[in-house]
């Protein structure tokens, strides 16, 4: 039922995402100015990652380990676990959730760099929709969406200020952002390291189904 998401960045690039898609042989990679990172339905080859290289000197493959060939450069290795949630959350939202637009562009950039830097690149909020909390006009906690393919999209920069952690911001984020895409007449997934093990304990309360772990792999030409 869920295939698809064996592969999540190629099906994503080959269906709702396909205009930001750059195509490199074998793997579709996102334009780099909007995410750096790709997949392959199968396998990226040495080619396919040498002529992304070209334009983007460090970014992520997702699903089976890339066949370097000849290629001389070590590949790093992040493993994420990934639910999917096949009901809408219930819940009583006690925060105002705003919707971001192009005029909290620079906030929302500030936040991600103050708090996960390097996770986001410039055009990265084209991906999909992003929400937030404020607090005394500040944001403090946002959640947005990232890869997305005709039937499913993910769930993605779930970030709270350390300052606000504790008061279940994420968790109706969380709630708020599924539901939209509920609203869309897709199914919501998420990719989370399998080591934050916090995250995983929050998102399985709320109701998402563990499917199983994705490889990324980290590449820096």
């Amino acid at each position: 039922m869920y295939e698809k998401l064996d592969h999540p960045v190629y099906h994503s690039l080959n269906e709702y995402h396909e205009k930001f898609c750059f195509n490199f042989g074998e793997t579709k990679f996102y334009n780099p100015e909007v995410a750096s990172f790709g997949g392959a339905a199968k396998i990226s080859r040495e080619k396919d990652i040498t002529d992304y290289a070209k334009i983007c000197d460090d970014f992520l493959i997702f699903g089976a380990k890339p066949d370097l060939g000849n290629l001389k450069t070590e590949l790093s290795q992040f493993v994420c676990d990934q639910y999917v949630l096949e009901n809408p959350i219930q819940m009583d939202f006690t925060e105002e959730i705003i919707e971001l637009k192009q005029d909290n562009h620079k906030e929302l950039m500030a936040f991600i760099m103050k708090f996960y830097p390097y996770y986001f690149k410039s055009r990265t909020p084209e991906l999909g929709r992003y929400f937030g909390i404020f607090k005394d006009h500040q944001l403090v906690a946002v959640t947005g969406e990232r890869m997305q393919m005709n039937d499913m999209t993910e769930v993605s920069a779930v970030i709270t200020d350390t300052d606000h952690l504790g008061k279940g911001l994420a968790r109706q984020l969380v709630a708020f952002v599924s539901g939209k895409i509920f609203e869309d007449g897709k199914t919501p997934f998420l990719h989370v390291a399998e080591t934050n093990t916090g995250a995983k304990k929050l998102y399985e309360k709320l109701g998402f189904m563990y499917r199983g772990t994705i490889n990324l792999w980290g590449v820096k030409s």
